[in-house]
């Protein structure tokens, strides 16, 4: 198989559970509204998500998208606006993103978590006109933003639905659909422009290289503002017409619940959630034969961890899932028959992804040699949004660079062995750590800092400062000053004072060394 066969494998000859006949590639070309709303056409009836107490089926689902485009622009809102998303996960925030797409605006989902500074930055930045919140989050949003209550947006498109407001538009597969913003290694986020192609592209990679089926029962706990739990799985399996359920999160016991009640057998989680299942007193006790499929991804699964599962769970399957959000995010997966032997690798590059390993000057590396994997795909964003230096510095010869260290095997299997990026991923979050450094920078009693990731059981990589002092300061004190200026998620989980930092002849501090000290202490 040559390395062109395996980045891009023989689809199957019909979605998964789709009409015989049909071939995945119908879905191509589409808008993302359109992937429902084809679905609505096929399986018209069917469930289409649950959410609490509320449920919709496929038609009802595409009839409140229509509905909840038409009341947008009855908001005066023109195509090409941007439209912030800014709560937790429900079945209104789904209908939001795609109401926003079958009406031409772009989507801009944002970390609930977010406050203050960081918050109106992504709203500046995205040039946001309106902004769907919770009512719970309203009051953090800055004055003068137009906000348009989420939640409650529920009940009147519930009432509508009894007289369904019709809203048709000619869609563009090549318009900007969403703005996906992601942290790099500089402190300030950027916006991944993603197209209706290349999201369209990736949701027909992964219900091919994740099997997902008609017949799954998908469960949705992570937060919906997050690329993978959309746009990996909710997206593909609303086009593949399976059931699905959203939660508020993912509440252990709640999962059991549906799992052994027979309303859910697929599941996504990062590491850190699966670990959380698995120390759970109720997991060594409960039936979970009904789950058939564990997807994981967003960060690295501790092999002993999953070594656990399997040993519980042995006829469950599992799929690792790796990528970016500019990539829309799905690059490679791992399938349930490829574990063995290679249980820390993320595996092999999905139907729409060409995926090479280079050096640092772009030059192919031979097989067994780390280096930086980077993407050809038309899944890949646009560019940045309003960057255009980052976009050409991501962008180049027609490839884009990841900023992840990969080693590729003889048989075309990937493994991430570290980040170019000076990135955190806790819990499967991204951190810009010079972010953090300039917020511990502005405390007079901090001489230098440098923030790493280091292993940690819970989270994965623990967000970590290492602090050179140069007064009295105590970690409470330093711990209590970040959070003033941070999300909860980016406040360091630690602070470990040093004598000094270590660098290089050139004054490069020295990150990957001390990340390497300090986990060996």
């Amino acid at each position: 198989m040559t390395a062109e066969d395996r980045a891009f494998p023989e689809p199957p000859d019909r979605p998964a559970d789709g009409p015989p006949g049909a071939s995945s590639d119908d879905l191509l070309g589409r808008t993302v509204d359109g992937v429902v709303r084809r679905s609505a056409r096929r399986v018209p009836d069917r469930l289409a998500v649950r959410y609490a107490e509320r449920s919709w089926t496929y038609a009802e689902l595409d009839a409140a998208v229509s509905t909840a485009a038409a009341v947008l622009a009855g908001h005066g809102l023109a195509r090409g606006d941007r439209v912030a998303a800014y709560g937790h996960n429900s079945d209104v925030y789904l209908i939001a993103f795609l109401a926003c797409a079958r009406a031409g605006l772009v989507h801009v989902p944002v970390n609930q978590h977010l406050t203050g500074d960081e918050l109106a930055y992504l709203l500046e930045q995205s040039g946001s006109v309106l902004v769907l919140a919770d009512p719970a989050l309203t009051g953090r949003i800055p004055a003068g933003v137009p906000v348009l209550p989420l939640r409650e947006t529920a009940e009147s498109l519930l009432t509508a639905l009894g007289t369904p407001l019709p809203y048709e538009r000619d869609g563009d597969p090549d318009e900007l659909v969403q703005l996906l913003y992601t942290s790099g290694t500089t402190a300030l986020p950027k916006g991944a422009m993603m197209t209706h192609r290349a999201l369209v592209h990736e949701y027909v990679s992964a219900l091919t290289a994740l099997d997902l089926r008609e017949s799954d029962r998908p469960l949705h706990a992570l937060p919906l503002y997050h690329s993978a739990q959309t746009h990996v799985f909710l997206l593909p399996y609303l086009a593949v017409g399976a059931e699905n359920t959203i939660l508020d999160g993912p509440d252990p016991v709640t999962v059991f619940d549906l799992v052994g009640e027979g309303r859910a057998d697929s599941f996504f989680a990062p590491p850190t959630v699966w670990i959380g299942l698995a120390n759970h007193p109720e997991f060594a006790v409960r039936d979970l034969t009904g789950l058939r499929k564990a997807y994981y991804g967003a960060s690295i699964m501790p092999v002993p961890v999953l070594e656990r599962l399997r040993a519980r769970l042995p006829a469950l399957a599992f799929y690792n899932c790796f990528g970016q959000s500019e990539i829309g995010p799905l690059a490679t997966v791992l399938g349930p028959g490829e574990h063995e032997g290679r249980m820390d690798s993320c595996g092999r590059p999905v139907r729409f992804v060409e995926a090479r390993v280079v050096d640092e000057h772009g030059e192919e590396v031979p097989d067994g040699t780390a280096g930086e994997v980077v993407y050809r795909s038309p899944q890949l964003c646009a560019g940045y949004w309003e960057k255009p230096e980052e976009t050409a510095a991501a962008f180049r010869d027609g490839w884009f660079r990841s900023g992840d260290l990969v080693v590729r095997d003889a048989e075309g299997y990937y493994t991430v062995v570290d980040r170019v990026k000076d990135v955190i991923n806790s819990g499967g979050v991204l951190v810009a750590s010079r972010q953090v450094e300039d917020v511990l920078y502005t405390h007079p009693a901090v001489a230098e800092t440098a923030v790493v990731g280091l292993p940690d059981e819970r989270w994965i990589e623990a967000v970590t400062a290492v602090v050179v002092p140069k007064g009295e300061i105590t970690e409470a004190e330093l711990l209590a000053h970040a959070r003033e200026k941070l999300a909860g998620f980016k406040v360091p989980k630690r602070v470990l004072f040093v004598d000094a930092l270590p660098r290089n002849a050139s004054g490069k501090i020295l990150k990957r060394e001390l990340r390497e000290r300090l986990s060996a202490s």
